[in-house]
């Protein structure tokens, strides 16, 4: 009993002594990851998205309204919202029709960069064929290539072979440039799948086409997922490449949007209405995918 007491005695000032080191620490630890801090997030969240807030404000809104105040106005006098801007930007048809090439440019876009990103990032991972790592090399390296070095180049070939202008030449370019990128994530994403599973399907009697659907494939979702969210924002919200590659008729909504503000400046009540679309529709993709992109990211990250 003694014993035991003499031992309780000499182990409370220790603890006492660590309790008094760590109190410091474990004090800045407990108010980060407190509710101080979730305050905080949700703040720069809420700030994230005044300028969305204002421009679906300054959507619903006449043209009198926005030269008379700005968006904030509508909090006072909720009597100014109206959706008569977005009937007028669907009798648009220049703003409508390029809202569809959007669809028919971005969607194709970001499924090809995807499989073939996919099939192509195994292959280097997985497969053994004749100078697959300077393959591999090549391909990373066209990651440092500039879209601007490439767009006089690209556009004197498609006017040969006459893709100048249409949808399928703005699709081809942004596949091209996008399947570095694409590779060169999936392939070491694939890579870090183990080779013992790889194998064990093998053993099984499973192909490389369905070892690639079946087990590649699921495993590899998260990295997939992130690329084709990436491809989607990159490819939905591009300007550069569109103006230089389509024409009156394939315009995507960026360049009609550009084009509205040039030729009529105070075109606002379709400006905003468009502009809003525009920036929402990549919005919900996000949010919508946005638990598989934050796997994505992470993956590999903890071993």
């Amino acid at each position: 009993m003694t014993a035991e007491a003499g031992s309780f005695s000499e182990a409370a000032p220790a603890a006492r002594t660590v309790k008094a080191k760590q109190t410091l620490g474990g004090r800045l630890a407990g108010a980060v990851s407190g509710g101080l801090v979730r305050v905080f997030l949700i703040v720069v969240a809420l700030f994230w998205l005044v300028p969305t807030i204002g421009l679906l404000l300054s959507s619903l809104r006449s043209p009198e309204d926005m030269a008379a105040g700005g968006w904030w106005n509508v909090f006072s006098k909720p009597s100014q919202l109206t959706f008569d801007s977005y009937q007028k930007l669907l009798e648009n048809s220049d703003i409508t029709n390029s809202l569809l090439n959007t669809v028919l440019i971005t969607v194709p876009a970001t499924v090809l960069v995807v499989v073939v990103g996919s099939l192509a990032g195994y292959a280097f991972a997985w497969m053994e064929f004749p100078g697959r790592d300077w393959w591999f090399l090549g391909v990373v390296s066209l990651l440092v290539v500039p879209v601007q070095v490439a767009l006089i180049p690209i556009a004197e070939l498609f006017g040969k072979l006459g893709l100048f202008g249409t949808i399928f030449g703005v699709i081809l370019f942004h596949v091209g440039f996008g399947l570095p990128f694409a590779v060169f994530l999936l392939r070491n994403f694939f890579a870090e799948i183990p080779r013992e599973l790889l194998e064990a399907a093998r053993l099984d009697g499973a192909g490389e086409l369905r070892l690639f659907a079946r087990v590649v494939m699921p495993l590899g979702g998260p990295a997939i997922a992130s690329l084709g969210i990436f491809q989607f924002l990159w490819v939905w919200n591009d300007m550069l490449v569109a103006l230089v590659f389509t024409k009156s008729g394939t315009q995507p909504i960026t360049v009609a949007l550009q084009t509205q503000v040039r030729q009529f400046g105070n075109n606002v009540d379709v400006l905003a209405p468009g502009a809003f679309i525009s920036m929402v529709i990549p919005l919900a993709v996000f949010f919508a995918f946005q638990r598989q992109f934050v796997s994505g990211v992470m993956a590999g990250a903890v071993k």
